[in-house]
């Protein structure tokens, strides 16, 4: 606990964090700025040591096993709060920054995904139980970004707010062919078929929202407008006129970033219109974290802007709107937060304890990211021809107005 102690005397300016260490004693560490206190316990002695090293691996691990618990002052994410707000007045420790160093030397061999290789990866996350996944999310099973309108709009709300955002951007009509890259379990395609009458194609690597996909479109009446194909989007072929990615960039790989611009490229007519919905950091480029790479998302990485944009103009595209909506992924992560510990018991019978640890450090550590550690959400709208889009931004309001005021009729009709 010495090295550990001389960091936290300098890291916590702000709250206060205790710590038991294995053998029982209490650090406590108080900064000159109120703020919430918390105190975790190591139940473990090397874990001390490995935090030095590797933060995010060491607590996330120890999290999942139980030899780091939080003994008062709330969950894992007050802690991990705390620690964040500090973080963000004090900066990264010189370990942690030579660490990231080292990291950025095989952050491209990290991000390695061939075809076979993406849809493995694909599988570990999104193959999973698809009764984990209504656990927490709203009831169209968007897994990306939401947007809050109003501060009192529920996940459901938010994220009908969300499609509609999206939609108005895509300036869609009746009779156009739409490719939603990263199609999901079928929300946005479904949400665009019904609304604009386009016809939609949307691709998936994983087989567990391949098939609920499809079963929704015909369940709601849509396959002669919506279907959904296995496929890895480097195999499309045909020429769309919109295209639509929301959440799947993230797991591209920043070497793969020519293969899907230009695939995009390849498949947009020539007044056609794409909007890419990607995480994206504030500051420069970096590295996937540790933790979050072996647990929840191999192989993904998530860009800074000025890396997809060198990539988006050698492609041939042109970028005619950037929307920034990091704040709100972060009340998005915490409303599947609060709703995945409330069904704690149920996800338990799915897998087992140490799932849930390791998923409630997930959505916490995730959460926080977007609140205090430079994560933000891009909305980028591209074109082959700046006249694909009016000149002012009016159209998108409009297209949601009239949209909302229409579902606000059918559901009192209903």
């Amino acid at each position: 606990m010495f090295m550990l102690s001389r960091i936290l005397r300098e890291l916590i300016v702000e709250g206060e964090l205790t710590v038991i260490d294995a053998g029982g004693k209490k650090h406590h560490f108080k900064g000159s700025i109120d703020g919430p206190s918390v105190t975790i316990h190591f139940h473990d002695r090397v874990l001390p040591f490995r935090a030095l090293f590797a933060p995010s691996m060491a607590l996330g691990e120890g999290y999942m096993d139980g030899r780091l618990t939080i003994e008062d002052g709330g969950s894992i994410y007050d802690f991990l709060a705390l620690v964040a707000r500090n973080l963000e007045k004090v900066g990264d420790h010189p370990l942690h920054s030579f660490s990231e160093r080292l990291s950025m030397m095989f952050r491209r061999l990290h991000q390695y995904n061939p075809v076979h290789r993406s849809k493995e990866n694909v599988a570990h996350h999104y193959d999973l139980s698809g009764e984990l996944y209504d656990l927490f999310l709203d009831q169209d099973k968007q897994y990306s970004c939401a947007y809050f309108e109003s501060p009192g709009d529920d996940i459901d709300t938010a994220q009908t707010n969300k499609r509609r955002h999206i939609a108005a951007k895509l300036r869609l009509d009746k009779g156009q062919k739409v490719l939603d890259i990263g199609c999901g379990w079928g929300g946005m395609g479904l949400y665009i078929a019904q609304e604009s009458g386009a016809e939609v194609t949307g691709i998936t690597l994983s087989e567990e929202q391949h098939k609920i996909a499809n079963e929704r479109a015909e369940k709601l009446g849509l396959t002669d407008r919506a279907q959904f194909n296995l496929q890895d989007y480097r195999h499309q072929t045909g020429t769309f006129d919109r295209i639509v990615s929301v959440g799947m960039f993230e797991h591209v790989g920043v070497g793969h970033f020519r293969e899907f611009f230009g695939k995009v490229h390849e498949v947009l007519a020539d007044d056609g219109v794409m909007l890419l919905h990607t995480i994206g950091r504030s500051g420069p480029p970096s590295v996937t974290d540790a933790w979050i790479r072996k647990y929840i998302f191999p192989g993904g990485y998530i860009p800074a802007l000025s890396e997809v944009m060198p990539t988006i103009e050698r492609a041939g595209l042109v970028a005619t709107d950037i929307e920034f909506l990091g704040p709100h992924y972060a009340e998005t992560l915490k409303a599947w937060r609060e709703r995945f510990v409330e069904k704690w018991d149920e996800a338990a019978k799915l897998y087992d304890e140490k799932f849930c640890r390791m998923w409630e450090f997930y959505l916490a550590g995730s959460e926080i990211s977007f609140r205090y550690m430079g994560m933000t959400v891009f909305q980028i709208q591209l074109c082959k021809h700046r006249s694909a889009v009016p000149l002012t931004r009016n159209y998108i309001s409009e297209w949601e107005d009239a949209h909302r005021k229409s579902t606000a009729r059918d559901e009192r009709a209903a």
